[in-house]
């Protein structure tokens, strides 16, 4: 019920537009500490361009008032309060906007109401005021607070601003920090609303781009000094290069003369929109440490006629005037001195004469050609009048002029906000002002560098970051603008190094995913590009080279005939075979002679040529595998085999029945002639011979590729195809050796000097050894040993069948002719 003593920039008019501006800021004493209590805090800091903000909003006022197309015959009027960047003084300058002064109540009567407020410049201050007169349905349009907080319509539904929310600022803000590449990064921000939302929303976005967040600082202007140099030192302890600083000059002011007095450069500072620009910091002094700083603005727009309403700011115009004497004071150097004045005030400037004027001030107050927030302003100030001139006129501005539609007297702030949300005008500089459904304007921002030119600090523009034409976000920059400051060259900011080709990312635990250790691939996985998040494995025909940044082909392994093993292996094939044909000569030549014909010579000579394909089935073991031969190896072996076998099967019962034969009463022997033993030979192989046919007809042999047996190679080998069929194969061959080596063990013991049965015997013996130890070596060999051992099975066999069978004949035809007689084979001598 009571009222604040604040003071303002008033004028009446028909219509009421409340202004609030930090135009003080608050002063914390260098000695302040933690115990430090709220009332040691003064609002002593006058800040100039705050109160250029306030001077914009008049003359955007009195231009609208002399306008004979808007608001004709309606004179707009204003009360300007000082906030001291305080959301509790905020709080109190609304409420004293809500609630006219007594004071103008007694002159005028019954004042008109505020229609809507401009205001506030920090988001927290701005949520402040929507909170408090919101409900009213007061619109408040402010002109620097981005707080994406305040785009809920729910919460905030007459809240309008003409800056860009931040919610855009974090995306043009990661999307700077993509382009260079950076991606190990520190943040400080304000605590208040707008650096925790702002710092909030830009974690979220690029996080989408793999960036990490080293640190988060936070700072303020009432902050004591301790807390101040916590942030500092956290920024020195760090190894980031890059730091983001989303706070007001006001808040970011202590920590960058901290900053600047421990000498901590080398650091590539990213700016928000609300100190890149402000000339507090925009000092020489400050270029030491905050040079090539980087950050996003409004875009800058200069304003006819303002520079001469600035000039003309006089305290003698109007000595009541509050905010007046301070800017004098800042400006001239000196107090002025007029009877609406105290002079008993303190002594330290100078007194004027009052011969002072501004007209060629080179402050930069009064340079009016890069407007960014005053330009806010005054569209904040359009976009009121607009409304107004909607709801008084029903037509925009421009079309022909009714009579009012509503009386000035009874507009009600909420039928200003509802016009509000549907303004839509193009200025007198070709840009224009709308809202959107947030109360939002359009997205678009100039990117700025700071630079040194003449000892002053410049604000290069590089660049542009707006609205694309598919709805998103584009962001260009002119590379060739660039122009870092000494001792930075794009810098990189990482906290690990890329890892190289060859490794991949191993996350460290507890820590953020930018920091990571580089492992190198294992076998057989590659990463054949920088900074691989998982090492891809090869295809199963290639292995990982020793760097593993590349998959080579591995290399296929198989018999060969150039190879020393494949040498030997041919070698001892070709010998057993020419041995079988020299021993077949030999058999054919002295086929008449006692030793032949006891020994059965056409089973001999089958068998002889039997061995011969035997000795020749190594070859088609040897080389590359291909369909053909794969089939015709496993196929040939067991045909040829099984016809060895067969034709020793045939000599052995021909022994057995000659044995039989011994007695009288005998008629075996008659039964077993030569037709008889060609019929056993055939039918033998013939056996085999189905067996293989099936096998090739269902599921034949066929070339593969095994890679079971090593990494870095590849075995091709003959699949049998039907494992079945395979040692049905050898089994066949196994069963006829069996019955050969017991029907000759029975007859081992003929008299005769010439046994025929111990060499049949002896010979099965070597054979069916041989096959029982080929069976698990064949199984336990690794690659083309397996065909090495398959070979060395086959002719180990052929030449135990043919030494121990003829080797005695031919030793005797050869060596011992004299033994080649009949009675001698017969056991007479």
């Amino acid at each position: 019920m009571g009222k604040f003593n604040m003071p303002n920039l008033s004028k009446e008019g028909d219509i009421m537009i409340g202004g609030i501006f930090p135009i003080f800021n608050k002063e914390v004493p260098s000695t302040a500490t933690f115990e430090s209590k709220p009332n040691d805090v003064k609002c002593a800091l006058f800040d100039l361009r705050a109160f250029r903000w306030t001077q914009v909003m008049i003359f955007a006022i009195e231009e609208i008032n002399k306008d004979t197309r808007l608001l004709p015959n309606i004179s707009l009027g204003y009360r300007i309060l000082n906030s001291c960047s305080s959301p509790t003084n905020t709080l109190r300058a609304a409420l004293t906007l809500a609630n006219p002064p007594k004071e103008i109540e007694k002159t005028l009567g019954c004042p008109p109401s505020l229609s809507a407020v401009i205001g506030e410049a920090g988001s927290s201050q701005s949520l402040a005021v929507a909170g408090t007169l919101g409900p009213f349905q007061m619109p408040i349009v402010s002109y620097f607070s981005t707080c994406a907080c305040l785009s809920n319509r729910a919460k905030y539904p007459t809240f309008f601003r003409t800056i860009p929310s931040d919610y855009f600022q974090a995306k043009a803000l990661a999307s700077l920090v993509k382009h260079f590449g950076w991606e190990w990064i520190g943040t400080v921000h304000s605590d208040n609303d707008y650096g925790r939302n702002g710092i909030l929303a830009f974690t979220e976005e690029v996080k989408q781009f793999g960036v990490c967040i080293a640190f988060v600082g936070t700072v303020l202007r009432t902050y004591p000094l301790e807390k101040i140099v916590k942030v500092v030192e956290m920024i020195k302890q760090s190894t980031v290069k890059v730091i983001l600083a989303f706070t007001p000059e006001g808040d970011f002011s202590p920590l960058m003369k901290e900053v600047l007095k421990q000498n901590i450069t080398e650091i590539q500072w990213l700016a928000s929109e609300a100190w890149i620009t402000a000339p507090q910091p925009s000092t020489s002094e400050m270029y030491q440490a905050f040079g090539g700083a980087l950050g996003f603005v409004v875009q800058k727009m200069a304003i006819p006629n303002l520079n001469p309403f600035l000039t003309n700011i006089s305290p003698y115009t109007d000595p009541s005037a509050a905010f007046v004497k301070d800017f004098w004071e800042i400006i001239v150097g000196c107090k002025p001195v007029s009877p609406g004045f105290d002079t008993n005030t303190e002594k330290t400037k100078a007194t004027c004469t009052g011969n002072e004027t501004l007209m060629n001030s080179q402050d930069a107050f009064f340079n009016v050609t890069e407007l960014r927030v005053s330009y806010n302003v005054y569209k904040a100030v359009y976009a009121i009048a607009h409304a107004l001139h909607q709801l008084v006129f029903c037509k925009p501005v421009g079309e022909k002029a009714m009579r009012p539609c509503v009386n000035i007297s009874d507009i009600q702030p909420k039928e200003v906000t509802y016009h509000l949300k549907s303004v839509y005008f193009i200025n007198q500089f070709g840009d224009y002002v709308s809202f959107d459904e947030n109360g939002d304007p359009p997205a678009s921002y100039d990117i700025i560098n700071w630079q040194l030119k003449n000892g002053q600090v410049q604000h290069v523009t590089l660049g542009h970051f707006a609205s694309a034409e598919n709805g998103d976000y584009k962001l260009s920059i002119q590379e060739d603008m660039i122009v870092w400051r000494s001792g930075i060259t794009a810098p990189t900011s990482v906290c690990s190094n890329v890892c190289p080709k060859g490794k991949r990312k191993a996350q460290i635990k507890g820590k953020p995913t930018c920091c990571f250790d580089c492992i190198p691939c294992a076998d057989g996985t590659i990463a054949n590009s920088t900074g691989a998040a998982d090492c891809t494995p090869c295809s199963l025909e290639y292995w990982s080279n020793e760097r593993k940044d590349e998959c080579i082909r591995k290399e296929t392994e198989f018999l060969t005939y150039h190879e020393p093993m494949g040498i030997v292996l041919t070698a001892l094939s070709l010998f057993g075979a020419s041995l079988s044909l020299a021993t077949l000569a030999i058999f054919i030549h002295w086929r008449e002679t006692p030793v032949i014909k006891a020994s059965n010579s056409e089973l001999s000579c089958f068998l002889l040529f039997s061995l011969f394909l035997c000795f020749l089935c190594p070859l088609t073991f040897i080389g590359r595998p291909t369909v053909w031969t794969c089939m015709l190896r496993h196929t040939a072996f067991g045909v040829t085999f099984a016809l060895c076998i067969s034709c020793v099967l045939g000599k052995t019962i021909v022994v057995v029945t000659a044995f039989k034969a011994t007695h009288p009463s005998s008629t075996i022997a008659g039964k077993f002639g030569p037709a008889q033993q060609r019929i056993i030979v055939c039918s033998c192989t013939l056996i085999q011979i189905v067996i293989c046919i099936l096998w090739l007809k269902f599921n034949p042999p066929f070339p593969d590729k095994v890679f079971r047996y090593g990494n870095k190679k590849i075995v091709l080998e003959c699949n049998t195809g039907s494992e079945a069929a395979f040692y049905a194969v050898l089994g066949y061959i196994g069963l006829l050796a069996v019955i050969c080596l017991v029907l000759a063990f029975l007859v081992r013991k003929l008299p005769d000097n010439f046994n025929e049965a111990k060499l049949i015997t002896f010979s099965m013996l070597i054979f069916c050894a041989v096959w029982v130890t080929f069976v698990p070596a064949y199984v336990s060999s690794p690659g083309k040993f397996t065909v090495a051992v398959e070979i060395f099975a086959i002719l180990s066999s052929a030449f135990g069948l043919l030494i121990c069978i003829f080797a005695p004949k031919c030793y005797i035809i050869l060596i011992m002719p004299e033994q080649n007689t009949r009675r001698h084979v017969m056991g007479k001598i």
